[in-house]
């Protein structure tokens, strides 16, 4: 299993900041490279607890489907998705989210597993663990620039 850990520090209210990383619609504007698009379950607006969405994306030159549900959430500290359906053998995602000197620091704790055994530890370490870290580096970069640029009361503007 490979675990991705990320930190984002972000200059914005924790409540703000959460909204932003379980709404379907900035998560399709950060990954238009690889044309994602929600198709099924919540497919825009605010995930909550025990909602799935799947996503169909271009990866690697394949469109693929993902289905991921939101198993646990304690708003604004944490939410949890897991794989239901897809290409990953598993995949599971924690967000955290913490109030540190007037500012929020959103932590990524990304875990998943290849299918295909040996071959599939291969790609993980020689080329999956970087694509998925350019992935989620470049999601929590709009949620950081939206956060910071544009807040007013509080209220997203986008």
């Amino acid at each position: 299993m490979s675990t991705i850990y990320l930190n984002t520090v972000i200059k914005a209210d924790i409540h703000y900041v959460f909204d932003l990383a379980r709404n379907i619609d900035l998560h399709q504007q950060s990954t238009s490279k690889s044309h994602e698009k929600a198709i099924a379950g919540r497919t825009s607006g605010l995930i909550e607890e025990n909602e799935t969405v799947t996503w169909r994306a271009k990866h690697l030159g394949v469109y693929q489907n993902l289905t991921t549900k939101i198993v646990s959430m304690e708003k604004p500290v944490q939410f949890i998705d897991v794989m239901q359906k897809g290409a990953f053998k598993s995949m599971r995602h924690r967000h955290i989210f913490k109030t540190v000197n007037g500012k929020t620091l959103m932590t990524d704790i990304f875990e998943f597993e290849s299918p295909l055994g040996f071959i599939g530890k291969l790609f993980n370490a020689f080329f999956l663990r970087g694509y998925m870290k350019k992935f989620l580096v470049k999601r929590n970069e709009l949620i950081k620039t939206i956060a910071e640029s544009s807040t007013r009361d509080g209220i997203a503007i986008f």
